[in-house]
Parts: structure tokens; C-alpha cells; sequence
């Protein structure tokens, strides 16, 4: 997983795609969190 998002950012190292992984990962829970928020009120 962390390997396939590092390869769309372009890094290719390990550590690279882990943590291009985590900040989509984080930017897809932000978004879902805004969704979720604009659905409440």
C-alpha cells in the first residue's frame, strides 16, 4: 500500500511511500470528516 502511493508521489524509497500513505490517508479522514459535518448540519 504505502509502496503503490508512493509510487503516484513519485518517491519509490519505503519510507517515502509509508508516509505518502499516511498524509493521504489523513487528507481522505479530513474530508470525510467535512462530509460528515456538512450531512449533520
Amino acid at each position: 500500500m504505502g509502496e503503490v502511493f508512493g509510487g503516484v508521489g513519485g518517491v519509490g524509497s519505503c519510507g517515502g511511500g509509508l508516509f505518502t500513505s499516511t498524509a493521504a490517508i489523513l487528507v481522505l479522514f479530513i474530508l470525510l470528516v467535512i462530509i460528515s459535518m456538512a450531512f449533520v448540519f
